[in-house]
């Protein structure tokens, strides 16, 4: 998470509640390694992506996959 916080310049805090809400949403999946744990976005979010590039949809918000932190 503190990657995450740090590439996109915001909160852990806020990483870690937009994370559990997309995990929730079933957006994300998460594999625990140890203490560290890796999110990966769900196969039908990347196949919507690739159709739809650079804009995700999400219902609720809209993602500018172009314009993301590198």
């Amino acid at each position: 998470m503190n990657q995450i916080a740090g590439r996109l310049k915001v909160s852990e805090y806020n990483v870690s509640k937009h994370l559990r809400v997309m995990k929730e949403a079933g957006l994300l999946e998460i594999e625990k390694q140890g203490q560290q744990r890796f999110y990966r976005v769900v196969e039908q979010l990347k196949s919507q992506a690739d159709k739809s590039a650079p804009i995700l949809d999400l219902g609720c918000c809209t993602f500018r996959i172009d314009r993301l932190p590198k």
